[in-house]
């Protein structure tokens, strides 16, 4: 891998051109082809690429319409992954800047790579807990350093005010614009310690919107005094704090755009105006990724869209799909200063992040304990009593789980310590059967089609809480509950994630080992 020069030189040595490409930061695919591997090692070296963003693979990506495309899982991701960053640094003329999505680690991206909590899991947590989201920052940090990535493009500070949110909900820490600074803070904070660079992400605020930007146009029409108040607030404060990057969204916000639809990503008068003039942001500014469909249906004049994101005021043009088109249009058309502007400030974030010489271990992280922690302190009563469950557990009861096939380890521990009747299919109806303790495993964790949940499963569930004595525990996205009736319902548990050490805390909650600490981040 070649070194990284101090800007002073770099200024000096490098064209106009290849200054250019340094703003430039396509997308690699883990599970490419070698015909796509060698295209990728070509357009390096030609337009002295600056940075990669890594995903998954091409069918994986989210402009897929959510699964029309067939995903492939790889068992050897991480070590692919590995591989191509070798072979493609290998291909630059200046070293590359690796990023990657990795909100609640590599294993948003990699298979088996450590996962840890979503945010809306982490906004559970009491305020004197935010240490655990500290420690969640660092130890994704840590992945990211084993893994050879320098640039986790996260958090979200999107205040979660929708619930019909399709892209964003699970993925920020609340709606609470002060809970959701100080968690971000803490997660930057923790990412930092290690030395890897962040991005919060989607200004001017993703959280108030009923479209996916991956799809379509999100429109957000607000006052502009609303958005400075609630939406804006917590990218101010990081601002204030001192930032690696904002990451620029794409969202029509007319009050921020003097009164157009144009997308935030595109919109000199939300990057240069609020965000750099307004705002006091000195930083580098990335884009959301240029292939989403909210911009790049809009523009299909090759590096057309490239250069309206750059003049905008964007530093790096992320996923950008047409990079020889788009530096020739940049060229053309932009003056000399206000590319060295941008190759000043991505230059010198590459030198804090690819200069420092901390050595670190390639091992990945164990996030067990950590997960079992957070899950003691976030797990959330959301009806009923402790009181209510533990005469509910002193006397006999069925366990039921939807759906049926899901891996219960929240029953299996619970067997351990107590004789219970597992329901073998969704028909408890013996008369027997009063006392149902109900595992509710949503199969996605988006909004989309109910969760995942068929009308049936939902009437089914309504049916069994309307007609029996019901305690509940939910393992997945509490914004499930708005399709449950839950008022008859004994209790009501939000344990947010199905992973083994949350149902195994739950199932430890459940026989009356552990008070609840956690508080409900958003409103259902």
């Amino acid at each position: 891998m070649p070194k990284i020069v101090p800007y002073t030189q770099a200024e000096q040595t490098l064209s106009l051109a290849e200054k250019v490409g340094q703003l430039f930061m396509p997308a690699a695919f883990i599970n490419d082809t070698e015909e796509e591997i060698q295209q990728l090692e070509k357009l390096i070296k030609e337009h002295h690429i600056g940075s990669l963003c890594f995903f998954h693979s091409r069918a994986s990506a989210a402009t897929n319409f959510e699964g029309k495309k067939k995903v492939v899982s790889n068992e050897q991701s991480f070590d692919t992954l590995q591989n191509l960053m070798a072979r493609y640094q290998k291909a630059a003329k200046y070293p590359l800047l690796i990023a990657i999505d990795a909100e609640w680690g590599l294993a948003m991206r990699i298979e088996k790579t450590p996962q840890y909590p979503y945010a809306i899991t982490l906004g559970a947590l009491p305020d004197e807990h935010d240490d655990l989201i500290y420690e969640v920052g660092k130890n994704i940090a840590k992945d990211c350093r084993a893994a050879g990535i320098h640039w986790n493009l996260s958090p979200c500070v999107d205040i979660n005010n929708n619930p019909n949110n399709p892209v964003i909900g699970y993925r920020s820490f609340g709606e609470d614009k002060v809970k959701v600074t100080q968690k971000a803070m803490a997660y930057i904070n923790g990412t930092r310690s290690e030395g890897i660079l962040t991005s919060i992400k989607h200004f001017p605020g993703h959280g108030d919107t009923a479209t996916d930007s991956h799809l379509g146009l999100p429109l957000i029409n607000k006052t502009k005094e609303e958005l400075t108040k609630n939406e804006l607030y917590p990218f101010q404060q990081l601002i204030l704090e001192g930032v690696d990057s904002v990451m620029a969204g794409h969202l029509s916000v007319p009050a921020l755009a003097n009164g157009t639809d144009t997308p935030s990503s595109i919109s000199k008068d939300i990057i240069k105006g609020v965000l750099r003039t307004e705002m006091g942001y000195k930083g580098v500014v990335i884009s959301d990724a240029l292939n989403m469909h909210a911009v790049s249906k809009k523009f299909p004049t090759k590096g057309e869209l490239e250069w309206l994101a750059f003049d905008a005021g964007n530093d790096v043009l992320c996923f950008a799909e047409h990079v020889k088109e788009g530096i020739d249009t940049i060229l053309k058309n932009s003056s000399e200063t206000q590319i060295e502007e941008s190759f000043n400030r991505f230059w010198r974030l590459k030198e804090k992040a690819i200069a420092p010489t901390k050595i670190s271990s390639t091992t990945l992280t164990n996030p067990d304990v950590l997960n079992t922690e957070i899950a003691q302190q976030s797990i959330t009563l959301y009806q009923g009593t402790n009181e209510v469950i533990t005469e509910f557990n002193t006397g006999g009861f069925t366990g039921l789980q939807l759906p049926l096939n899901h891996e219960n380890q929240f029953f299996n521990s619970i067997q351990k310590h107590k004789k219970f009747t597992i329901a073998a299919d969704k028909t408890p109806t013996k008369e027997s059967e009063k006392n149902i303790l109900l595992a509710i495993f949503p199969p996605q964790i988006k909004p989309t089609n109910n969760f995942g949940f068929t009308q049936y499963e939902l009437a089914f569930i309504n049916e069994i809480i309307a007609k029996k004595n019901v305690v509940l525990y939910l393992f997945g996205n509490p914004y499930v509950l708005n399709h449950i009736n839950v008022e008859n319902a004994k209790a009501v548990v939000i344990a947010y994630q199905n992973l083994i050490s949350f149902q195994e805390v739950a199932a430890n909650h459940f026989l009356g080992n552990l008070e609840v600490q956690g508080k409900l981040p958003v409103t259902i």
